[in-house]
């Protein structure tokens, strides 16, 4: 069996590559990919494998941005803890996910549920159904945060945020009014709360809302710098070259 894993940690990748060869020494890891952008590089250029072991959250953004950007059919075993919502859409339909740390009878028990999937045809209907219950407005996405003030509470709107920014490893959310507000959730966090639709995670400092984007321009090595409102004075961030592609994407939905 041929078998490929997205995984942007490398000690989790080595142990699952372990693992399989553990419980069955005939297969085979094609490669092994750490990003969103490298593993639409991979399918673009390779046939697709027998089965793919996909972690949700990737160096460069979710995993679900791959299949927004690849026709995918292979079946998907996911390697993270997820929304219950959508890991309960994944157990009706025979598409697995194990929680991290890995466990070797876990994962010898996903396998074997592969080998009961009669189609991959089938196999992808279920994972862009999936994609979709992801995406489904309201359904998992924020849309405000309550947040503790002197002696109460106030909420913030996500429509009103137009950035987030991560200092000294807190979150600040740039808001519509020019308010930054401290955000008691880590940027991983927040780019799983938040609509991948509306705000897109930058760098691993910036998350950015659609409407905060001033202005767009080439810069060195194929990155991109992107000018935000919010403030008095524009700010300044950069996009890596490998991200650069799905921004773009993100940009022209």
């Amino acid at each position: 069996m041929n078998i490929l894993i997205i995984e942007d940690e490398q000690r989790n990748a080595n142990r699952l590559q372990n693992l399989l060869h553990e419980i069955n020494e005939e297969i085979k890891v094609v490669s092994i990919l750490e990003s969103v952008a490298e593993s639409i590089e991979w399918f673009a250029e390779h046939q697709e494998p027998e089965l793919i072991l996909m972690d949700v959250r990737l160096a460069d953004g979710l995993c679900f941005e791959i299949f927004s950007a690849c026709t995918i059919t292979a079946p998907v075993i996911f390697t993270t803890a997820y929304d219950e919502y959508a890991i309960r859409a994944f157990k009706v339909n025979s598409v697995d996910y194990l929680l991290k740390p890995i466990d070797k009878l876990e994962l010898a028990g996903a396998l074997n549920k592969h080998k009961q999937l009669t189609a991959q045809k089938q196999t992808g209907e279920i994972i862009h159904n999936l994609v979709d219950i992801i995406k489904k407005p309201g359904a998992i996405y924020r849309t405000r945060f309550l947040i503790p003030i002197h002696d109460g509470y106030k909420t913030i709107k996500a429509n009103e945020i137009l950035y987030i920014y991560s200092e000294f490893k807190v979150s600040h959310a740039v808001l519509e009014n020019g308010e930054i507000q401290a955000i008691l959730f880590t940027m991983d966090e927040l780019e799983e709360q938040l609509d991948p639709e509306v705000f897109f995670r930058a760098n691993r400092q910036y998350l950015i809302s659609i409407n905060s984007i001033s202005s767009i321009h080439n810069y060195f090595n194929g990155k991109l710098k992107v000018m935000l409102n919010g403030q008095k004075i524009e700010t300044e961030i950069f996009i890596s070259r490998e991200k650069a592609t799905l921004f773009k994407q993100w940009l022209d939905r």
